[in-house]
């Protein structure tokens, strides 16, 4: 099969698969209808799995929609970041007046292990997935063979064997008409929206060229403490480690390859690129690069420039752009003609934090006992998208889709146990491998 014919899709195709937004509701007969949950009455109930910050933020949206929504039961790794979400989310219902009792997570269903997600997803109509990535293909897997509706945090897998369970994963949820929304927010925005579609609609004629950027200062770090096993340390310091995190080209720029894969309505065929470690060297900042630059190719041969960057003091930007035949996208709501002209300058001030508004949509269709979201494929070849960069900048080598799709390099661990060895282990001095381009093989 060729390259075009596996990674190349048409607009209406892609529209509905990328934007999560179908243009007709289907309704779910077998699951939750209109009013009508698996205790007989209107509340929904909500399951929450990883309790970090994404965590915390996400099941407070999700119990901030206008339908009858509690959270019945909470699960995570670690006993203290449970209880310091369940005290945030608490102190958010008090402090924006909503009603307290949506939060009802009696200690019965507090839950702490690798194991949590097995007791949260039976107690409940709907799963929040937020644990550190790596996990997402195997609690999605849970959620859906359960019938349970999905909330799931990008990106959605660490390595190829991890998207290719989602991808199958996906169309079971779809023959099972259970809604899945994954937190690609921008496709909630309204200033995305609007300037997508006006992309779509051909207001800069054929796009040539994009360019794709999250250069920051960086995130957190957690220093390793006495007593900590290894696995333990590595759980804490998550963001530095691949098999967890998928390196921050997965975690953070995954947005902006996103909107560059929605405008171009495509997934890329091929990637090259470099990358390194000039700046986070440290013995906490594990296995990741501290910055990626690559360039992807669609079948049209169109490019995508992509640069992420993790490193205090330098310039940070974080944004989208395109350029086409007869025009320039130069960032989020701005459109110019091939003369400059300003087609587009709209400002989005006054739009709705789209992080609430996923939930709400999300939650309203379930109230409604209707199907109308379906993100996880496009969530899971966006994460590709990531992942596929990061082969090329840790190999050095140019990547193709379709080989790399092909990979059975797992980044997982054999087991799930504090005892454990994670996959990747500390030399004498107490420093991680570092992929080595020109000689990191990667598939």
């Amino acid at each position: 099969m060729s390259e075009k014919n596996t990674t190349s899709i048409n607009r209406r195709t892609f529209v509905k698969k990328a934007s999560g937004l179908a243009a007709t509701s289907l309704v779910a007969p077998q699951l939750l209808q209109a009013k009508a949950h698996y205790d007989g009455a209107d509340i929904i109930k909500v399951g929450l799995v990883g309790c970090g910050g994404r965590g915390a933020g996400a099941a407070f949206q999700a119990l901030s929609t206008e339908q009858n929504v509690q959270l019945v039961a909470m699960g995570d790794a670690f006993r203290d970041r449970l209880d310091g979400t369940y005290n945030y989310i608490k102190g958010e219902l008090e402090n924006n007046e909503l009603d307290a009792n949506r939060l009802n997570v009696t200690e019965e269903n507090k839950f702490v292990g690798f194991d949590a997600y097995e007791k949260v997803i039976p107690l409940v109509d709907v799963v929040i997935l937020t644990t550190p990535p790596g996990f997402r293909p195997i609690h999605f897997e849970a959620a859906i063979k359960a019938n349970k509706h999905v909330f799931m945090e990008k990106p959605v897998a660490t390595d190829v064997p991890g998207i290719r369970k989602v991808l199958a994963v996906a169309e079971e949820a779809k023959k099972k008409k259970l809604n899945v929304v994954v937190g690609l927010q921008r496709h909630y925005e309204q200033q995305y929206q609007v300037w997508v579609d006006m992309l779509h609609g051909g207001v800069i004629g054929e796009i040539v060229t994009s360019r794709v950027y999250w250069n920051s200062g960086g995130v957190w770090v957690r220093e390793r403490k006495p007593g900590m096993t290894e696995m333990e340390y590595q759980m804490r310091n998550w963001y530095y480690f691949n098999w967890l995190c998928g390196d921050h080209i997965c975690e953070q720029h995954i947005h902006n390859l996103d909107v560059g894969n929605w405008v171009k309505q495509a997934y890329p065929v091929k990637a090259q690129g470099i990358g390194g470690r000039l700046v986070r060297t440290g013995k906490d900042h594990g296995e990741i690069f501290d910055h990626h630059i690559v360039e992807y190719t669609y079948a049209d041969g169109s490019k995508m420039m992509s640069q992420c960057r993790h490193m205090p003091g330098c310039y940070n930007q974080v944004t989208e752009a395109f350029h086409g035949t007869s025009g320039s996208a130069p960032s989020p709501g701005k459109i110019l003609s091939k003369s400059g002209y300003a087609i587009l300058d709209r400002n989005a001030r006054k739009d709705k934090n789209p992080y609430q508004v996923e939930h709400d949509v999300l939650f309203k269709a379930i109230a409604n006992g209707e199907y109308k979201f379906a993100d996880a494929e496009n969530g899971a070849k966006a994460t590709m998208t990531a992942i596929l960069g990061r082969m090329a900048t840790y190999s050095g080598q140019e990547v193709n889709w379709e080989d790399a799709m092909k990979s059975n390099l797992s980044l997982m661990p054999d087991r799930f146990a504090w005892d454990a060895n994670p996959p990747i282990l500390p030399n004498a001095d107490g420093y991680y491998p570092v992929a080595i381009p020109g000689v990191t093989k990667v598939m």
